[in-house]
């Protein structure tokens, strides 16, 4: 038991004892040295995204790597840096830390400057804080096994919701594109604020950068159409990203971008790594609501992609472990300064398509980031930064055709497009972080409204089966279906489609039923031997999941329009048959011409696969008498019509047989 709980926990212990060299080793090596080439450039491009020194990207890049490796149970995705991620701390880390509460006096130039020092310090602090909350919101929804709070994140409201933040990436970036120094705003309609602003300054954009970020776009398409159209002859992608962050290192050394055309670049990059340091206590409280929103964002697109790797390669990945083995890299990577993390799209198809086979591949691109920290990050602190931006602009053309699945959703689901829709509208309006909000809440609200707008159609038996769908109706016998579960929201209305369906006005008819009921009893002396008791009782039972609504009342019908009738909920029917012909006197002045009348039982026929637990919570509740028994339960609706078939040809007046189902 220990054993087992200790291998579920720290899944490392149970693979790799049985890791096999000769077939995984030489795979594994190339995917870690091409993934850690590619976490070089992202890591420090994404860190100017979370609005801290590039380095710190470095080790967003090392330390939750290695801690998933450990705690981790899928094979192939590369965690690290990501885009959407980065840009949600950016949006903590400027409200907690804007350039306005770090203003200096410059008495060189006596004008005011930005201590960016002080500021970096700050916003590195309120990185570290948000991300430590946010590992330990998954470590605890871990604990409480609640890994599948990812099903409420449909991939309509995923999808919109990373396009969204795309956009709100490349708005970031558009400072570092032209080399301006827009104002920075936060909360709802931020990202509109930010956009006018940008499009003030554009007369003061820096040449030098806006040249420097054309080229690099430019560069970086052409590179990476050229990695496309080579990429089945090639074992391992071009690392297009790296050849251009040393390429336009050694230009600008050479030409001093910096100093001749005031091209903005890295700066110092400390070497070495930063020791451990206690999250900010006192930032918890600004935070909290930052850090589940990242808590949830970060699981949600890791458990994703995770799972179309194991389907692909046929293996669990547990949702549970994953909610903690992300909280554990995110929560220890907060004491060592690193930002919230996640998967990546672009890194997890190399590691992939580059023949990495376990998670001894991402270890290794550890190990490449940890020997580029220690003894190369310092060669790059002359890179401009307009590059870092190019690349992460790049890098967003994958989001960017997401904007194809609104024509595909409108052919297949016009529910899912609108869910889409709004999901992107809310996080470019509110921003990443009340847009997750109010666009799970929005989702939310679209399967309620499923729930109030079903399909009902009338049944019918397909010729020689036992299949019904809507076609040629039974003779003798109505199926009512509903494609919505019954429960008290859309009660009304289901009322309202099956009378619609039967011709039948089921309220007036209960109504005429009250007045029927009020008359007979002041002639109940007189008709006592004549009339029987009418009433109406209406119970609600619930049991696994299903609401079902039972009518069972006493019933007084018309043969001509008795066959009409019928109540019906998506799995269960109810049987209307004659019992005991009269014709009461007291029902003369009833605006109803009868010519035949019956009095009727109304008796359920549940349809359901696995009656088991249904039938000992009806006998818990009471349900069963002597006219609703054990044998008005069938499994499939055709046992169901049988029955009903059956009876018809034994009552009296089998015309007057009607069934719901």
């Amino acid at each position: 038991m220990l054993k087992s709980c200790l291998l579920r926990t720290v899944p490392v212990a149970s693979w790799l004892p049985r890791y096999s060299f000769k077939q995984d080793a030489l795979g594994d090596l190339i995917s870690g040295i091409s993934v850690g080439i590619m976490q070089l450039p992202q890591g420090m491009a994404y860190a100017l995204l979370a609005s801290v020194p590039p380095v710190f990207g470095l080790y967003s890049s090392f330390y939750p790597v290695l801690i998933y490796f450990i705690f981790g149970t899928s094979k192939h995705i590369s965690i690290g840096t990501y885009a959407v991620m980065s840009v949600m701390i950016g949006g903590v880390t400027e409200r907690i830390a804007p350039d306005s509460n770090f203003m200096i006096w410059d008495n060189v130039t006596n004008s005011s400057i930005i201590d960016t020092v002080a500021r970096d310090a700050e916003r590195v602090r309120a990185a570290a804080a948000v991300t430590f909350m946010s590992g330990l919101f998954q470590i605890l929804l871990g604990v409480v096994q609640f890994g599948f709070v990812v099903t409420y994140l449909s991939e309509p409201l995923v999808r919109g919701y990373t396009t969204g933040a795309a956009i709100h990436v490349i708005v970031s970036q558009l400072k570092y594109t032209f080399g301006i120094s827009p104002l920075r705003y936060s909360g709802p309609l931020s990202l509109i604020y930010t956009v006018l602003e940008v499009c003030h300054l554009l007369p003061k954009t820096n040449i030098g950068t806006l040249v420097v970020s054309i080229v690099s776009i430019v560069g970086l398409i052409l590179a990476k159409e050229l990695n496309t159209y080579l990429s089945k002859k090639l074992p391992v992608p071009i690392p297009v990203e790296l050849i251009a962050i040393i390429i336009a290192t050694v230009i600008s050394w050479q030409v001093n971008l910096e100093m001749k055309y005031g091209v903005d670049v890295v700066g110092e990059i400390p070497s070495g790594l930063q020791p451990p340091v206690v999250p900010a206590v006192s930032l918890f409280s600004q935070v909290i609501g930052d850090a589940f929103a990242l808590s949830v964002v970060g699981y949600g697109i890791a458990i994703s992609l995770g799972r179309i790797f194991a389907l692909k390669y046929g293996y669990k990945v547990d949702s549970n472990q994953e909610l903690i083995a992300l909280g554990l890299s995110n929560s220890i990577g907060g004491i060592f300064q690193c930002f919230a993390i996640s998967c990546s799209m672009s890194r997890s198809l190399v590691q992939e398509s580059s023949g990495g086979k376990t998670q001894v591949a991402g270890a290794l691109s550890a190990v490449v980031i940890l020997f580029i920290t220690l003894w190369i990050g310092r060669l790059f602190e002359e890179l401009p930064k307009a590059v870092l931006a190019a690349i992460i602009l790049v890098n967003l053309h994958g989001m960017m055709k997401q904007f194809l699945d609104i024509p595909a959703l409108w052919r297949s689901n016009k529910i899912d497009m609108l869910v889409w829709i709004a999901t992107f509208l809310l996080t470019v309006v509110l921003n990443p972080d009340l847009g997750l909000a109010a666009s799970i809440a929005f989702s939310m609200l679209t399967v309620i409204f499923r729930t109030q707008l079903p399909k009902y159609s009338l049944l019918g038996q397909v010729e020689d089966t036992d299949i019904y769908k809507p076609v040629r109706q039974v003779p003798g016998i109505l199926i009512f279906r509903s494609s919505a579960t019954l429960y008290f929201a859309n009660a009304e209305m289901y009322q309202e489609a099956l009378g619609a369906k039967s011709g039948i006005d089921i309220t007036k008819i209960l109504s005429a039923k009250k007045k029927l009921a009020a008359k007979r009893k002041r002639h109940e002396k007189r008709n006592a031997k004549r009339a029987e008791k009418d009433y109406v009782k209406i119970e609600c039972l619930y049991s696994q999941g299903l609401i079902i609504y039972l009518f069972i009342y006493l019933f007084v019908c018309q043969t001509s329009w008795a066959n009409k009738f019928l109540i019906k909920k998506t799995q269960n029917c109810f049987i209307f048959y004659p019992q005991i012909p009269f014709v009461p006197n007291f029902l003369a002045p009833f605006r109803y011409s009868f010519t035949s009348i019956y009095f009727c039982v109304l008796v359920l026929i549940f349809i359901f696969v696995s009656v088991a637990g249904v039938v000992k919570n009806l006998e818990t509740g009471g349900f069963f008498n002597d006219k609703v028994k054990k044998s008005c339960l069938f499994s499939t609706i055709h046992d169901a019509v049988l029955h009903c078939q059956s009876a018809r040809s034994a009552s009296r007046d089998p015309e007057a047989q009607v069934v719901v189902v």
